[in-house]
């Protein structure tokens, strides 16, 4: 008799990261001119900061490590995304981060922010989106909206 194997891929198309990375130390010019009117103590504050968030976005999932000497990671499968926000605020933009928000179908993470990436948000956006679809597409997810 043939056995079932429950951890047997979908598919043959390997995991794709499409982001991975901490945020920028210093995500705004709030947090620039923090650092300036401190004489740089602030920056220590936001190198530890950095240290303790850790970003990883794959073609299958979004995890988010944080945590400086004891660690939280919190992941959701990227087929229970259903909306998106990019956050561009003025004073991000000037030094070119930005924020993703995905709310998900999710009990225990019904949103999760991205925040102060240094990428280009529009093409990460647009990759994230797409790997949505093709996962939903992929695992066979069809969204109904009853409002």
């Amino acid at each position: 008799m043939p056995e079932l194997l429950d951890n047997a891929p979908l598919s043959d198309k390997p995991e794709e990261t499409l982001f991975e990375g901490h945020p920028a130390m210093l995500p705004s010019v709030g947090a620039l001119l923090l650092s300036i009117l401190t004489v740089g103590l602030a920056v220590i504050y936001f190198a530890i900061r950095r240290k303790s968030t850790f970003y990883k976005i794959t073609t299958e999932r979004v995890v988010i490590e944080s945590g400086l000497f004891s660690k939280r990671m919190e992941q959701i499968d990227i087929y229970r995304i259903n909306d998106y926000v990019v956050e561009r605020p003025f004073s991000q933009r000037l030094l070119g981060t930005g924020n993703l928000v995905l709310s998900a179908l999710d009990r225990s993470t019904p949103q999760l922010r991205i925040e102060g990436l240094k990428t280009d948000m529009m093409k990460l956006y647009e990759r994230v989106r797409t790997a949505t679809e093709e996962e939903k597409r992929r695992r066979g997810v069809r969204m109904i909206d009853y409002e």
